[in-house]
Parts: C-alpha cells; structure tokens; sequence
C-alpha cells in the first residue's frame, strides 16, 4: 500500500475535525486507500486520529483489538476513543514518545534508525507470547487472500516493486504456493516497515504503531519487508545492520518469498 506524509493543508473529515475541537493539529499519513492519520494537541502531550473513509476497506476495530492484546507486553500506542458514522470510523490513540524513523532527525542518521527498528522489532519478537495471540498472519492465510485478489483481477504486476514486475500473475502465484520451512514462529508486527518503529531522543526506540495486521507467521515475514524498507528510506546499505541489531544471519530464500508475498497481498 502506498503511504506519505500528506500535505500540511489536507482538511479533516468533518468527524475527525470534531474530534479535534478547536486543537491545533498536523495531517500525518495517508494512503492510496484514503485512510489517513491526525496529530493533534492533547494537553502536555498528543494524541493521533486515524480515519478511515466507508468502503476503504481499512478496518480500524481489527486494529484495535491488536493494539489492545499487544499492549500487555509491549509499548504501542494506546486506544482512548472509537466511533463510526456514515461517511467512515475512526479511532483516537494517546502519543508515545519519540520519533519514526523516516522524520527528518533519524533519516539523516540512517545508523541509528536501523539499528533501533532491528531491535524494537526483536524485542515484539521475544515479549509477545505466540501461544497465546488470538491473531495470525500464517502463510496459508495470506497466500488463500492472494489467490482471492487475482480471481478477483487483482493484483496489479505494474504496482510491484521492481524486482518482481518481470512477474505474470500465474508465476508470481505459483511462487507464492510454494513457503519456505518456517524458521521461527512470533508474533510479527505485520507491517514492519520503518516509519512504524518510534525513536527517542536518545535514539533507542520507544514503541511500535500501525498494528493492523499483527498475527503470528515467521520472524521473517516482518524481517523481509523491514529490511527492504531500509532502502526505500535511506538508500541501500543499511538491511544487514538491521538484521545485525536484531541478530541474525541474512536469509536469501526466506527474504525473497516474503517479499514477494508482500507485493502480491493485499
């Protein structure tokens, strides 16, 4: 899904800007679906307003479920308010502090954006008990949503990353069809991308957002898109120091399925 810092003079839907009452507040994200993410002012600190239009697809309550479990164990952000209208839903989340990890202060300090990602993504990893998760993000289910987009016409060959746009459709699902062994079973971020990781001041991360797909799968499932990100962010260079913060070997075979399953899904 294509996402962005939208611009500054994007207006909030009109459930959103009652939210906001009067509050100064920032556009933060949106994405090619049309969901999109406030920053407004809540006393000494902030809170975060994600809006997802009706018909987007976004389902927001599927989150906060996520955010709710995953917070036992681990700092995300936390769900203040819900609702939902005609035009779409929305949720109200408190600031954590820090930083992502693509603001303009960590893309200059590529070093350290890495090297916390690698490890905020470690510690999900090791904290979240994948006995007792509730949610997956299994192969066999994303690979039974890929095979339910191309009967649908979906996806697009001309929307995937380079490497895979050589690709037909039938190729790219007969690659999907065929998982690597699973190497360690966690419970994955589900998109690990950079700007989810938060970093402080003192560069070590602080939390983890956008939790929408959080299941268990493979470690690799989050290590393939989280390194790949590394060079849409800032260049390439920068995927082995985060497999190094996290601390493991780089795996071709695994990274490259992922990849490609990540392309292919939804």
């Amino acid at each position: 899904m294509l996402a962005g810092r939208p611009s500054r003079d994007l207006s909030a839907p009109a459930a959103v800007a009652a939210l906001i009452a009067g509050r100064s507040f920032t556009p933060v994200w949106q994405n090619e679906l049309g969901g999109l993410a406030f920053e407004a002012a809540a006393g000494s600190g902030r809170e975060f307003i994600k809006w997802a239009p009706a018909g987007s697809g976004i389902d927001l309550d599927r989150e906060i479920a996520r955010l709710r479990w995953a917070a036992l164990w681990f700092p995300v952000p936390r769900v203040v308010d819900q609702g939902s209208e005609d035009d779409g839903t929305w949720m109200v989340t408190a600031g954590i502090p820090g930083d992502n990890a693509v603001s303009d202060r960590w893309a200059a300090d590529p070093l350290t954006a890495v090297t916390a990602i690698g490890q905020a993504l470690k510690a999900l990893h090791d904290r979240l008990p994948v006995d007792d998760c509730p949610f997956s993000w299994s192969n066999q289910s994303r690979i039974a949503d890929v095979h339910e987009l191309a009967s649908l016409g979906r996806p697009d060959p001309t929307a995937w990353h380079p490497e895979h746009r050589a690709l037909d459709i039938p190729t790219g699902l007969r690659l999907a069809d065929e998982p690597p062994v699973i190497d360690r079973l966690v419970v994955c971020h589900g998109d690990a991308c950079a700007p989810n990781t938060l970093i402080g001041d003192d560069g070590h991360w602080t939390g983890l957002v956008d939790l929408g797909s959080l299941g268990v799968a493979d470690r690799w499932a989050d290590l393939a898109v989280a390194t790949w990100s590394t060079v849409w962010n800032y260049g390439p260079g920068w995927e082995r120091p985060l497999l190094d913060a996290y601390g493991v070997d780089p795996d071709p075979q695994r990274t490259a399925y992922y990849r490609l399953l990540w392309d292919l899904g939804p």
